[in-house]
């Protein structure tokens, strides 16, 4: 009797279950299917990999890529093309004319770097880890050697400079002042370039030029540059006058539509928005470095150069 009313109650219990009594229990069971099988799917992956790891590469995945082809024969198309390309992506920092800037001397006629095209097609490919000499991905295989071939249009063999590099020494510290405004290895002002490689920058003729007719070197604008240089590589002078009246002239050191920070020749740095501006000048193509031109005798120049062209860095 007891097990009759025993079994009556539990169908009667199942009989009236409701279903939403059910459905925790499907879900628990597909969750657990769902579970299993996400685990073995991570358990293949791997071992997946560590097959991969494990296997040795094959020997063509250690060799470095091919070279590539041979430079194509330069025709007067390729040439102006190749100017162009250089103009608007090198010139920033290699100068107008390939004689070095930010970047080195392209006009000599044997490039360390670069002994031959392919060298030359690969560092201006790849670039230089480690320096400022970025990749180019954005260039064709095609765009490249035209910018080599007028590179090499560029080459030319720079005078011999005939001076005394101790003499030039003397007179970049004494007659020349020019520590006031350049740093050497740490040392002098910080208002102009740092000199501490010009030499391996910058050829001779360019440095003679630099010192004589310093605005020569400046472009009128950087309207080429403004795309491929930040704007602290793009030295310009300016002049402001705040709402107080007060007028401070100096070199840019940064700029963004909304402030101006800049250093004055006494070496004070000010930053200001451009709110707080009456007037803003930018002086494209001025220097305020001043010509030397008559200061050093023909004899005292070479000296000058010479002792700019034996700073190479440590090099």
């Amino acid at each position: 009797m007891r097990d009759g009313c025993f079994e009556e109650k539990l169908s009667s219990r199942s009989a009236h279950r409701s279903p939403g009594r059910r459905l925790p229990e499907m879900l628990y069971f597909h969750l657990r299917w769902i579970s299993f099988l996400t685990l073995a799917i991570c358990w293949g992956s791997l071992l997946g990999q560590a097959q991969v790891v494990s296997s040795p590469l094959p020997a063509s995945a250690l060799q470095p890529p091919p070279p590539p082809p041979a430079a194509p024969f330069p025709t007067a198309e390729d040439l102006e093309e190749g100017k162009r390309l250089f103009l608007s992506n090198c010139a920033p920092c290699h100068g107008p004319n390939g004689d070095g800037g930010k970047g080195s001397d392209l006009t000599r006629p044997h490039l360390s770097r670069a002994s031959d095209d392919q060298a030359f097609f690969s560092i201006i490919r790849r670039g230089i880890p480690g320096t400022e000499m970025p990749n180019t991905r954005h260039l064709l295989d095609r765009d490249i050697w035209q910018v080599i071939a007028y590179v090499r249009t560029l080459e030319r063999s720079s005078p011999p400079v005939h001076g005394d590099l101790v003499r030039g020494a003397e007179l970049y510290r004494s007659k020349g002042k020019c520590g006031q405004c350049h740093m050497i290895a740490g040392e002098g002002g910080r208002l102009g370039p740092e000199l501490t490689d010009i030499g391996e920058r910058r050829s001779p003729g360019y440095l003679r030029t630099a010192i004589t007719d310093p605005e020569r070197a400046i472009p009128e604008n950087f309207f080429l540059y403004r795309f491929v240089t930040l704007l602290p590589d793009n030295f310009l002078q300016v002049r402001v006058v705040t709402k107080n009246g007060r007028r401070i002239t100096g070199i840019r050191l940064n700029e963004d539509p909304f402030s101006i920070q800049i250093r004055d020749f006494s070496d004070r740095i000010y930053s200001f928005w451009k709110s707080e501006l009456t007037e803003l000048h930018k002086d494209w193509g001025k220097s305020p470095m001043p010509s030397y031109r008559g200061v050093f005798t023909p004899a005292e120049m070479d000296d000058l150069i010479a002792y700019l062209g034996s700073l190479r860095g440590g090099r």
